[in-house]
């Protein structure tokens, strides 16, 4: 039982001073997936001097202040080990989501907050269940996108695959056919 109370010890902790990253790690971002840390500097803002890191995802930089907030904004990648646990998920039911399309968005939205490996599998499980029964308006379809893109970088990561080897692993999770190469 030490894991769980060593995660809350550290989510509680005040980041400033501590420098939980270093340049060239590889980081998922919560809302941009994979990346790396390619710098990090203090900058003032609104009189304040704060630590952040420039996180590379893609051709775009993204500005992460070190504060009490690191922690679901940027994390470290999936290790292989951990992946099985994600495959299981993956592997469930789901949540059930609302029928009303705002419920839904801000339930998926919520569950995305955390930045957790195993909120976008949730959030992945929960739409493709839905999507057997209702179709996925944009905003749904939008999310899964974003949450199977961040997941197949991880995943990619953690087993040292391209996005493109490991997507169709994650679709035989899932249960999605994949599209024949022609």
């Amino acid at each position: 039982m030490k894991r769980p109370a060593g995660r809350a010890a550290k989510r509680a902790a005040p980041r400033t001073g501590k420098k939980p990253f270093r340049r060239g790690d590889a980081v998922m971002h919560w809302t941009y997936g994979l990346g790396t840390i390619m710098r990090l500097e203090n900058r003032e803002l609104l009189g304040r001097k704060t630590l952040y890191y420039a996180v590379q995802v893609g051709d775009m930089t993204v500005w992460v202040p070190n504060d009490d907030q690191l922690a679901t904004r940027l994390r470290r990648p999936s290790t292989k080990g951990q992946l099985r646990r994600l495959r299981t998920l993956l592997s469930r039911p789901g949540v059930t989501l609302p029928q009303d399309r705002h419920e839904r968005k801000t339930l998926l939205l919520v569950l995305l907050k955390d930045g957790r490996a195993e909120s976008l599998c949730k959030v992945i499980r929960s739409l493709v269940v839905y999507a057997k029964n209702h179709p996925l308006n944009e905003n749904d379809q939008a999310l899964l996108k974003r949450a199977q893109t961040a997941l197949l970088a991880e995943w990619s990561h953690a087993l040292s695959l391209t996005p493109v080897q490991a997507e169709p692993q994650l679709h035989r999770l899932i249960s999605i056919p994949t599209a024949s190469a022609g």
